[in-house]
């Protein structure tokens, strides 16, 4: 019985969130946005510059679930944000930054050097235990390259004047490098990013269920546990019944009156 209710919540959940949230960009003619590419690979063969200037391809850079973010270290908006939720993110895990996955964060304006890379890293990684700052890199690379690995996961943006128009989101890839999981937003659920990376380690790429559990629970930071919204969940069900009594009395009135 207790299964039944929680998948009816979860149904329920499903279907109001979809109301409720911005769906994630997902068609080809996308000019700033995100178009998914699940089941992708990134082209491993591209090289690039880390903070501590050491040349690298993706090959050499990754071996296990990895999760991937692109900015610009000039960014007046939401990469700062964005790469702030990260760190959080990492810091409540109870996975080990460089044993259970990678951290790699793309630069996508070709201007940015590894002493800009270096200078933006000490921003974030500073509340992390200094051990896993390795586990961490800030890359940067030619325009060419920025290109060809954007273009793979879908990141669609646009100049404007000195600055860039783009989306908010990270993704993680395997450790072949299979594009498996895209979260938006600047900030992640740790239970929900803890799931992309035991997924991606085994390969298997699924849609995000962020938005669901954002909508149904609220995660307690210190207990790492998630509360149902009861009085969400309860005014769920009290519109549903509500369409379920709408539609019923509508299709009742519809029969008496061709019985008459």
């Amino acid at each position: 019985m207790k299964l039944i209710w929680l998948t009816l919540t979860l149904l329920l959940c499903f279907v109001f969130t979809g109301f409720s949230q911005q769906k994630p960009f997902t068609g080809v003619e996308v000019e700033i946005g995100i178009v998914e590419k699940l089941d992708s690979l990134i082209p491993m063969e591209l090289t690039f510059l880390d903070e501590t200037d050491r040349l690298l391809s993706l090959a050499e850079r990754i071996d296990k679930p990895t999760i991937l973010s692109f900015v610009y270290f000039d960014c007046p908006g939401m990469c700062g944000p964005l790469l702030a939720g990260v760190a959080e993110v990492v810091s409540q895990l109870d996975m080990e930054l460089g044993k259970d996955y990678d951290v790699l964060t793309f630069s996508f304006d070709a201007k940015d050097t590894p002493v800009k890379a270096r200078s933006e890293k000490a921003n974030f990684v500073q509340q992390l235990d200094e051990e896993v700052w390795p586990h961490w890199n800030f890359l940067t690379s030619t325009q060419e390259t920025i290109y060809q690995i954007t273009e793979s996961v879908g990141w669609r943006y646009k100049p404007q004047g000195v600055d860039f128009a783009h989306p908010s989101a990270i993704m993680v890839v395997s450790p072949e490098g299979k594009i498996t999981r895209y979260l938006y937003g600047v900030n992640f659920l740790p239970f929900d990013l803890k799931m992309a990376i035991i997924e991606a380690q085994e390969g298997i790429a699924r849609p995000t269920i962020n938005k669901i559990l954002e909508y149904c629970f609220t995660y307690d930071p210190q207990g790492r546990t998630y509360t149902l919204q009861i009085t969400r969940i309860v005014g769920s069900f009290i519109v549903a019944i509500a369409l379920l009594i709408f539609i019923y009395l509508l299709i009742k009135g519809r029969r008496k009156t061709v019985n008459k």
